[in-house]
């Protein structure tokens, strides 16, 4: 099938899905793979573990790292999360998070830190609340109808989320909008030519 949006079959959706982890191995990028496992099995509960759920400057930093190896290496974006203050980022990503679940504060908060833009703030946003923030990424945006040309704006962000939200209302059976922009990155073959910045 070449697209997978308007298929309604859960059960093509879960194959997607699935095939995630061979997808990002089959990428051959250097560390990517264990950027990814770190990026889904212990950012999530490290956040949710603390008392005011946030990040860490380290923990930002990797998770810079993970969306960089998943998409476009950018140094300098990447510099410039590393320049940020420690307790800044947690006292911004803690703000950020407690906004949860509203659809624009978070990410709004979060870019407001240096080398941050929606993709990358969309990457906190989703490690800690899947149910309601999906990664931003460009493979995953040309895949849905309406959306128009990328723009990696607060903007086109909150279209894109919503799309992917209601993607997943529609998919019910415990369906997130991040399990959702997993599977439609799968089923992509992965970066495609992703050039993911912000």
């Amino acid at each position: 099938m070449a697209d997978l949006w308007s298929d309604n079959s859960t059960a093509t959706w879960q194959e997607a899905l699935e095939a995630y982890s061979d997808v990002v191995e089959a990428q051959g990028v250097k560390g990517l793979a264990d950027h990814d496992r770190w990026y889904r099995d212990v950012l999530p509960p490290a956040i949710a573990a603390r008392a005011r759920p946030h990040v860490t400057l380290d923990e930002l930093v990797r998770v810079t790292e993970w969306k960089m190896t998943r998409g476009v290496w950018r140094a300098r974006n990447l510099a410039l999360v590393r320049g940020n203050d420690a307790s800044l980022v947690e006292a911004t990503s803690a703000a950020a998070l407690a906004a949860v679940p509203d659809p624009r504060k978070p990410i709004a908060m979060l870019a407001e830190l240096a080398g941050v833009g929606p993709a990358t703030a969309s990457a906190v946003a989703a490690a800690a609340a899947p149910e309601a923030y999906p990664f931003f990424d460009e493979v995953v945006a040309a895949q849905v109808p309406g959306l128009g040309e990328v723009a990696f704006t607060l903007a086109y962000y909150l279209r894109y989320a919503e799309a992917l939200r209601e993607r997943a209302r529609t998919l019910a059976h415990g369906w997130t909008p991040v399990m959702v922009e997993r599977a439609l990155w799968s089923f992509a073959g992965g970066k495609a030519g992703a050039r993911s910045t912000g």
